[in-house]
């Protein structure tokens, strides 16, 4: 008796590594956009090659389903709004023209002072402390959080209210449908009541600028408020914390990279390139027939573009597994492409760019404190030490 093969699931990271997994090598050789079985086992098409990847992302014809809502089957009860990474065509240019002049290089740029003071805060906590210390719960974590909660106009306690849905929303394989629509509604309600917020909160924070436009309604504010909240605050927390992870196990890791500003800015490319924002897959689904890598995709089939896999491609960085701080050029897809290319790109560069420079400064000879196959990584989507013991020279 014969029957139809099953898909091989898809290749999960190395423990004690942020990614990408090294099967994808692999996959990238020989079977480039090939059929797996997504997490929860429905059938989708995995694109591991750069320029695959690339062409994914740009591609108007694959789009992401709203939240919660694929693979389909029984309708939520609270059908999940939209955010900007749902939304296309003029929806998504009017929502996303809103907050791209406040999230602008040259506005971003001009309070770098402030988002400095913030790191140098974090650290004087380090500091006082003194080694060793947990790099991640005295730096990682709580200023990429100060980062966001001046963006909005709120206070870091407020974390409790959002920081959980956050990360549940973040890692919507690992758990249940019913825990992760429940968490969708809590930041649909959270943004909304920060755009009701609105004038009333300080000039300088995001929701009283989009109070401002008179484009947006309360729905379309409160859109881009919970969009800047999924991606604009646990992504760098993580991001952060593994790269200081890979930094820490060099030599002169800190100092290395921060040598000249420079260095520090190609560093913080090849960071992004190497350790993985989105470990995960990035869903999308085929509004028509098409072909990508050769394949053919039919109208409804999911298409999962590996940005990981992507930024480790042969054909396009030499030594793809190694981190090398000087690498140029470095056409890294860790932002994505296209429209949806991420509208805090710059402020994520600019988190990163600062918060090494204030930790190489503050905290000279930083090195890890523990051998670095002892870290224990947790097991989200977005993979990072729990822990990151650091010392340094006082």
């Amino acid at each position: 008796m014969t029957g139809q093969v099953a898909a091989p699931p898809i290749p999960e990271a190395e423990p004690g590594s942020p990614g990408a997994p090294r099967a994808y090598a692999a996959l990238r050789a020989h079977d480039p956009v090939c059929r797996v079985a997504a997490p929860k086992g429905e059938p989708a098409w995995l694109v591991t090659r750069h320029a695959d990847v690339r062409a994914a992302l740009a591609d108007p014809r694959l789009v992401r389903p709203l939240a919660g809502t694929w693979p389909p089957g029984h309708p939520p009860a609270r059908p999940p709004r939209p955010t900007l990474l749902e939304l296309s065509g003029a929806d998504h240019a009017r929502h996303r023209s809103a907050a791209a002049a406040f999230l602008s290089p040259r506005r971003l740029e001009a309070g770098a002072g402030r988002i400095r003071a913030l790191a140098h805060e974090c650290a004087d906590h380090l500091v006082r402390q003194g080694p060793p210390a947990d790099l991640r719960a005295g730096f990682a974590a709580p200023f990429p959080l100060r980062v966001l909660c001046a963006l909005l106009g709120v206070d870091p306690a407020e974390e409790a209210e959002f920081g959980p849905h956050v990360r549940t929303v973040l890692n919507p394989a690992r758990v249940p449908s019913e825990a992760f629509l429940a968490s969708v509604a809590a930041l649909e309600d959270y943004a909304g009541r920060l755009a009701d917020r609105g004038r009333r909160g300080p000039d300088s924070a995001l929701p009283a600028a989009l109070a401002a436009d008179p484009a947006l309604d309360r729905d379309g504010r409160a859109l881009v408020v919970q969009s800047v909240l999924i991606a604009g605050y646990h992504t760098v927390v993580q991001h952060l914390g593994a790269a200081l992870a890979a930094l820490l196990q060099r030599p002169h890791g800190l100092a290395e990279v921060c040598a000249s500003p420079h260095v520090l800015d190609t560093a913080v490319e090849e960071l992004l390139r190497h350790v993985p924002l989105m470990n995960a897959f990035v869903l999308l689904v085929a509004t028509e027939d098409l072909e990508l890598g050769g394949r053919a995709i039919a109208r409804g089939e999911a298409v999962m573009p590996v940005i990981a896999s992507a930024n480790r491609d042969r054909a396009v960085f030499a030594d793809p597994d190694d981190l090398a701080p000087r690498r140029r050029p470095n056409p890294h897809l860790a932002f994505g492409r296209g429209p949806h290319h991420c509208l805090g790109a710059h402020l994520a560069r600019m988190e990163l760019r600062i918060g090494l420079a204030v930790l190489a400064e503050r905290l000279p000879g930083a090195r890890l404190a523990a051998p670095a196959h002892s870290l224990a990584w947790d097991d989200a989507d977005l993979r990072a030490p729990l822990r990151l013991p650091a010392t340094w020279s006082t």
